[in-house]
């Protein structure tokens, strides 16, 4: 009797549960389903208006000086003082004595073979007087013109055979040549300055025993300067000798002008760059300074220019149309660091002017106006 209660029981509670569990899921049926709210970004857009693109390239480099030379010695000797110390920074005009070395021994032996080569000449004036007395004079006026403290002059022009076996026999000619040696190599005891300029490197100083092929420094001349680029090989038919260069310091403070001086036909084989030189003249300009050099290439014609991050990997950009999103394809012709000039695309077309996230074909968009009282 107890279990058929307690049976009814449950029988009661599954079959109220039941149609509570129906109700329910009826009512919910019946509820009306939310609507999410459709997201429209805004975005920043620009109209298209083909026009002349300059093509700027892009490049850097340190200054050279145009005109370097180092200093040699090609003789031994002690270093004596010119007047201005042998220092680094220290200026020259043209022609000013850089180096002196000591040349006393060796001046003497030139001396001496001058003496030789006048005893010489002296030696054969009475048979030129007697045997050759069309050619005497010429010969006595050198003989008076010859100064033993200034350079040898040059001996009279020979004029015929018998002259020439008279004057060769007796060692004249060589004799000569022997005495012009000496002189050539007693000016290698003085370094001039080949040009105005600074001393940039002095490796000797006053009293140093200088030797025979010793690196004794470096000049340069300060009035003109040299830039060496490297650009890509796409870019060389662009680069032409003459064109003016647009010259900026690291810091962006001065900028100036350079012209392109010259540009390598090789190709560096690793790199795959071209080389191109800038001359660049200046009083503020320094050896080694820094620069960031645009070369103006040529002018694209029917292009425009926008960021490189709004071109995708597949030469498209979006279009706004109806508000919505498009892509289109695009002929980019030129990359900067930063920017892409671009072909192909119609006048009046809008664009997107900034990059928008998560952007894709179709998405619904509205263009930023500005208000005219923004500021």
């Amino acid at each position: 009797m107890l279990r058929k209660v307690i049976l009814s029981i449950l029988g009661f509670a599954l079959i109220l549960g039941a149609i509570l569990i129906s109700n329910n899921l009826i009512k919910n049926k019946n509820k009306p389903k939310s609507v999410l709210p459709k997201v429209v970004k805004t975005v920043f857009v620009d109209t298209v208006k083909n026009s002349t693109i300059p093509i700027v390239i892009s490049a850097n480099g340190n200054t050279v000086a145009k005109r370097r030379v180092e200093l040699f010695s090609e003789v031994q000797g002690v270093f004596k003082p010119t007047g201005k110390l042998f220092k680094a920074g220290q200026n020259y005009i043209k022609g000013q004595r850089l180096i002196h070395i000591d040349a006393s021994e060796y001046y003497a032996s030139v001396q001496s073979a001058k003496s030789n080569l006048y005893n010489d000449i002296a030696a054969i004036m009475p048979d030129l007087r007697l045997d050759f007395p069309d050619i005497f004079p010429k010969w006595k006026n050198y003989l008076v013109s010859f100064d033993l403290e200034s350079t040898t002059p040059k001996l009279p022009e020979i004029t015929s055979d018998k002259e020439n076996y008279f004057i060769t026999g007796r060692g004249i000619v060589s004799s000569y040549y022997n005495v012009k040696n000496l002189e050539q190599r007693l000016t290698k005891y003085y370094i001039s300055a080949p040009f105005s300029g600074v001393l940039t490197e002095a490796l000797v100083t006053e009293g140093t025993l200088i030797r025979n092929g010793q690196k004794l420094g470096e000049y340069i001349d300060t009035s003109e300067y040299e830039i060496e680029i490297a650009i890509s090989k796409s870019y060389a038919p662009f680069i032409k000798e003459g064109e003016e260069v647009k010259l900026t310091t690291l810091n962006g403070e001065s900028t100036y002008t350079g012209i392109v001086s010259r540009v390598n036909a090789s190709i560096d084989l690793t790199t795959q760059t071209i080389t191109a030189f800038i001359n660049v003249k200046h009083p503020d300009i320094k050896e080694g300074m820094y620069f960031n050099a645009d070369v103006s290439a040529k002018n694209e014609e029917n292009a425009i220019e926008i960021d490189r991050i709004l071109l995708s990997d597949s030469n498209t950009i979006f279009a706004v149309r109806d508000s919505i999103l498009e892509s289109i394809a695009v002929k980019p012709v030129f990359f900067s660091d930063k920017k892409v000039v671009l072909k192909n695309v119609k006048d009046g077309t809008v664009i997107l002017k900034k990059p928008v996230p998560g952007a894709y074909s179709g998405m619904l968009v509205k263009p930023y106006i500005s208000s005219k009282n923004e500021g």
